[in-house]
């Protein structure tokens, strides 16, 4: 078997590698006892996670000397809850794990989020080791530290920064995705193109198709994506800065998200960043700082993989631009009142735009909003 490619996210003290290739659940135990002998661990998976890999992970953990004890939840966004974070710590605590003991998180961006966050506070903090199963995951959410739990008024607005261990990202697991779960984790990997890596967006343009099979392109385009995310959390561990680049689409997409109340059968987190992502090159373009041929490209891009670009693509039907606006200024990223928005001049240009009018926002959203009939 090939030799996984590493990307390191340099942390000094507190760097840590991700392990990208195939077969990386059977080498689990061994990668985590070769960095944290002698540990014990808690892994937390969810129930479809558990139904596909659970075995396959505990097989591979216990080549390295490790018998976890395993905390099942339901699968879903609304996991990120309260009530599931206090079932997490309760497990862990239960286990008898001590601080230096490891706690694992198998499953998609929810698990990855939710686990980081109990690690983070249990104990005051133990070590945490991410086995992302979703490309999205993989890319983006397992990479950098940012844990944390939904709340009734927004998305992600009750966490803690908490970097992993080491990340295990197995090329393999992607295979037993469903189709719109991996298009939905592709938004994400095209973001890093659309932030400040022309030359990748242009790849995926190409290559997309290969991606999307499998094999040497998979593993290659999800390395270049945790290489810009690392690069990125290097710089700006704890989004005061450049960081904040990483939000690209999420603004716009996090208020869809929340429209739709968090509805995965109406709208999942990687299609919220899609439309969100060609919202903020649109909406960069209406103020003239970009190209309309690049808010094209974008919207182009995304209707061939298949994923959605525009809010009519959204089932049934949305709250008006007003309450749409309420969302976006409910947003993490909001600043003493003013709006903060990722936006672009042009593919690959995306900076961070300050104190940008709440008028100007809400008369873009009318205008793209399903009612007026001329959106898209």
């Amino acid at each position: 078997m090939s030799e996984p490619v590493t990307v390191e996210v340099g942390l000094g003290e507190r760097a840590y590698d991700i392990l990208i290739g195939p077969g990386l659940l059977a080498r689990a135990g061994a990668e985590i006892s070769r960095r944290l002998p002698g540990t014990r661990a808690a892994v937390v998976t969810d129930e479809n996670v558990a139904a596909t890999h659970l075995d396959a992970l505990k097989a591979g953990l216990e080549t390295g000397g490790i018998q976890p004890a395993v905390i099942t939840l339901p699968a879903g966004e609304k996991t990120k809850s309260f009530a599931h974070l206090e079932e997490v710590v309760d497990g862990v605590l239960a286990a008898r794990l001590e601080r230096g003991d490891v706690v694992i998180a198998l499953g998609g961006g929810v698990i990855g989020d939710l686990t980081g966050f109990a690690s983070g506070i249990v104990r005051r903090g133990m070590n945490f080791v991410q086995i992302p199963t979703s490309l999205l995951a993989q890319v983006d959410s397992s990479v950098g530290g940012k844990t944390g739990i939904n709340s009734p008024r927004g998305k992600n607005l009750v966490g803690v920064f908490h970097q992993p261990k080491l990340v295990l990202a197995d090329t393999e697991v992607l295979d037993t995705l469903p189709i719109r779960e991996f298009r939905a984790g592709y938004a994400e990997l095209a973001k890093y193109g659309l932030i400040d890596r022309p030359a990748f967006f242009a790849w995926l343009e190409e290559n997309w198709t290969n991606v999307f099979a499998g094999g040497a392109e998979r593993a290659e385009a999800i390395a270049e994506a945790c290489r810009a995310k690392a690069d990125v959390v290097a710089r700006d561990e704890f989004e005061t800065g450049d960081r904040a680049l990483l939000n690209l689409g999420h603004t716009f997409g996090h208020a869809l998200e929340g429209a739709t109340q968090y509805d995965g059968a109406r709208l999942v987190h990687g299609e919220g960043v899609a439309i969100g992502m060609a919202l903020a090159h649109r909406f960069s373009a209406r103020l003239n700082l970009a190209s309309p041929d690049d808010a094209a490209r974008v919207e182009a891009h995304l209707r061939a993989v298949g994923l959605p670009w525009r809010m009519s693509d959204i089932p049934g039907e949305l709250p008006d631009a007003e309450a749409l606006l309420g969302f976006i200024t409910q947003d993490k990223k909001v600043s003493r009142g003013a709006l903060t928005f990722i936006l672009t001049r042009g593919i690959g240009q995306a900076f961070i735009a300050k104190d940008v009018p709440a008028s100007e926002v809400l008369s873009f959203l009318r205008e793209n909003h399903p009612a007026n009939g001329k959106a898209g």
